[in-house]
């Protein structure tokens, strides 16, 4: 199964909930990006390892993440 995930980076504040609850560990801050608000936002690390499960999605408090499953 095809994923894409989408990162609202901008509005992300690195909680790293989404990193703690994806099964795949697939998903960490990104240390290099800076979105506006001064955060390291979260990123996925490799596409193909991802099921599409959406714990991330599920998991966030301000919503800025999107699964997509094709």
């Amino acid at each position: 199964m095809a994923a894409k995930i989408t990162f609202d980076s901008d509005r992300c504040k690195g909680c790293e909930l989404c990193a703690a609850v994806c099964p795949k560990h697939i998903i960490a801050i990104d240390p290099r990006s800076i979105n506006r608000k001064g955060y390291h936002p979260a990123a996925v690390t490799d596409i193909d390892q991802c099921i599409a499960c959406a714990s991330c999605a599920k998991i966030c408090p301000d919503s800025v993440i999107t699964v997509e499953k094709f």
